[in-house]
C-alpha cells in the first residue's frame, strides 16, 4: 500500500500518546504526560501511570483524529505498542487499540515500542537504509542494533550489562538532590561545568572487560564512584561542585556511546548511524556523537527533541513502515509482552 495512513497509540510507561501518519508524514501527535504525579515519588508508579492511561486514552486518540481532520474511517491500519514496557501500562493502550480496530474493522499491528525510537527518524531523514547501526538510549535501554530491514530484520549487537545510561542518571541525580526526572537537570548543569574536573570512569572501555564486551554498556559502576567521590568531598566538608560533577559525568557516558557505537559501525562497514529514545535528548550525547560520526564518516541522524521521548507518531511509522512493507497484522488475541525481545518488530 503506499502511503497507509495510520494511528499510533503509545501507553508504555508515563506517556499516553496518538499520533497519525501518511507514509512518513506526519498528520498529528498529541502527548499526555502524567509525569508530575510521579515525581514527588521519585520515579514512575505503575498503578498511577495505569490510571492516567486510561483517563487519557480516548481524548488523545479524538484529538490526533481531530488534529489530523480525519475519522477512524479514514485510517488504513493502527498500530500499539505492545512492548516492552510497564505491563499495566501496556494492557490499557493494547486495549484500547483492539477495540478501536474492532469497532472500525481495521487491521491492528502490536509492534515494539524500542525499534519505534528508530522508525521515527523517517519523518525527518527518510526511510532508513540496509545496514543501519542504531543506538537505543532511555531509560531502561542501552542498546546497540544492526538494522537490516526496519520491517524484519533487526539484530542486537550490544546491550546494557546493569543500568541503562538514563537509570545512571537519574540516580546520580538524586544524589545530587534534583527532583525527577533528574537528566534534564544534569544536562542543563553539565553545559556550565568542567567535563575534565573529576575523573569518571568509563564502563567496559578496558582490560580483560573491554575486549569481552566491545559493543556492551556497564554504567552501574560509573554512578558508584561518582557517589563515592560526592561522599567523600561532603566527609571533608567541603561544596560540590554540581555543575562540574554533571560535566564530568555526561562526558564519560557520551564518550563510552560514542566510542562503542563507531566501532560498531565499522565492525559492520555501516556509514549510517540512529540514535533514538528519551536520552538522546540529552545535548552532551548529541553533540559527542555528531563529533565522533564526522570524524568517522558516519551520517548521524538523531530526531528532534519532541520526537526523542515516548509519542505516538514512532508507532505509527513503524506500523506504516509494516503496512508498506506487506507485513502480516497481528493476531486479534495477541497479548502484550512487557519484556518483548529487540529482535522482535511486530507480534
Amino acid at each position: 500500500m503506499s502511503e497507509p495512513v495510520v494511528l499510533g497509540i503509545e501507553s508504555t510507561c508515563d506517556e499516553t500518546a496518538a499520533a497519525l501518519v501518511r507514509g512518513r508524514t506526519l498528520l498529528s501527535n498529541v502527548v499526555a504526560s502524567s509525569m508530575q504525579e510521579h515525581a514527588r515519588y521519585g520515579g514512575v508508579i505503575p498503578e498511577i501511570a495505569s490510571r492516567a492511561h486510561a483517563e487519557a486514552f480516548v481524548p488523545c486518540v479524538s484529538k490526533a483524529l481531530a488534529d489530523a481532520n480525519m475519522t477512524l474511517r479514514d485510517v488504513d491500519a493502527i498500530a500499539v505498542s505492545a512492548g516492552p514496557g510497564l505491563a499495566g501500562c501496556l494492557a490499557v493502550g493494547v486495549s484500547g487499540a483492539k477495540a478501536l480496530a474492532w469497532a472500525s474493522g481495521k487491521p491492528l499491528y502490536g509492534i515494539n515500542h524500542v525499534i519505534g525510537h528508530i522508525a521515527v527518524t523517517q519523518l525527518q531523514f527518510g526511510p532508513v537504509h540496509e545496514n543501519t547501526m542504531a543506538l537505543i538510549v532511555s531509560g531502561g535501554h542501552t542498546s546497540l542494533l544492526h538494522v537490516t530491514d526496519i520491517a524484519r530484520t533487526i539484530d542486537v549487537v550490544g546491550t546494557t550489562l546493569d543500568d541503562a545510561a538514563g537509570e545512571c542518571f537519574d540516580k546520580v541525580a538524586r544524589l545530587l538532590g534534583f527532583p525527577y526526572p533528574g537528566g534534564p537537570h544534569i544536562d542543563r548543569h553539565a553545559q556550565h561545568g568542567n567535563p575534565q574536573a573529576i575523573k569518571v570512569p568509563q564502563g567496559l572501555t578496558q582490560g580483560q572487560a573491554g575486549a569481552k564486551h566491545p559493543y556492551d554498556f556497564s554504567f552501574s559502576g560509573v554512578k558508584t564512584a561518582v557517589a563515592r567521590w560526592v561522599e567523600g568531598q561532603q566527609a571533608l566538608g567541603r561544596e560540590i561542585p554540581t555543575d562540574d560533577v554533571c560535566a564530568s559525568l555526561a562526558d564519560s557516558v557520551a564518550t563510552v556511546l560514542a566510542k562503542k557505537t563507531m566501532r560498531g559501525c565499522r565492525q559492520y562497514d555501516s556509514d549510517t548511524l540512529i540514535v533514538g529514545g528519551g536520552f538522546s535528548a540529552n545535548s552532551q550525547l548529541r553533540a559527542k556523537l555528531l563529533e565522533y560520526g564526522r570524524s568517522n564518516g558516519v551520517d548521524v541522524r538523531i530526531p528532534e527533541i519532541r520526537l526523542c521521548t515516548d509519542n505516538g507518531a514512532m508507532v505509527a511509522v513503524l506500523g506504516a513502515s509494516l503496512v508498506e512493507a506487506g507485513v502480516a497484522p497481528s493476531d486479534p488475541d495477541f497479548s502484550i509482552d512487557s519484556a518483548m525481545p529487540l529482535t522482535t518488530i511486530s507480534l
